[in-house]
């Protein structure tokens, strides 16, 4: 028997055939540009995605609105939970006629808007944010549609409640601009 020596194997190193590593990436699914553009490296990062596409771009100042709405809201539940009668002359000028439980729950109303907006002070998410603006801007919208109502039943039109609806409007304006540009897709770098 005639043994034949065959010729040694020759190993192919996919790491330095530069063909042979683009055909496996494009089996992959991973080094070319997907649906939006962009060209991933592993298909770990294509399945997690960026970390800047996930990264809020917030408006300048939207925190401190939302601090600032926080303590308004806060300190008028307060107000409303401890000084009912002092609060509706306040702003009807006139005295309550009826009991003022009715003050006291507008009071515990805003006190639960307020816990919302102190959550939405310190999260990172855009979702939250986005619902504690909108539950913001309909308090103001409401808030802006019972005072016009009440003011036409009363038949009255004091100077302190023209105030607070033209206060009511301009703070709705503000938080709907926050609300709209947190809601924009951002811009592709």
């Amino acid at each position: 028997m005639s043994s034949k020596s065959h010729p040694p194997l020759m190993k192919k190193h996919s790491q330095t055939d530069l063909i042979s590593r683009l055909k496996s990436r494009k089996i992959l699914g991973v080094g070319g540009e997907d649906d939006d553009g962009e060209v991933h490296r592993s298909k770990i990062s294509q399945m997690l995605g960026n970390e800047l596409k996930f990264a809020v771009r917030e408006p300048i100042g939207l925190r401190v609105w939302i601090l600032v709405s926080a303590v308004g809201f806060t300190l008028m539940a307060i107000t409303a939970l401890v000084f009912p009668n002092q609060l509706y002359e306040l702003v009807f000028e006139e005295e309550l006629s009826t009991t003022s439980i009715s003050v006291r729950l507008y009071g515990a109303a805003l006190l639960s808007l307020a816990l919302i907006m102190w959550n939405g002070l310190y999260t990172a998410e855009k979702v939250i944010i986005q619902w504690t603006l909108l539950s913001e801007a309909c308090y103001f919208a409401v808030q802006f549609l019972v005072t016009c109502v009440t003011l036409i039943e009363i038949g009255i039109l004091p100077s302190a409640a023209m105030l607070l609806l033209l206060s009511r409007v301009l703070f709705f304006v503000v938080t709907v601009a926050y609300y709209y540009h947190l809601g924009r897709k951002p811009k592709k770098i």
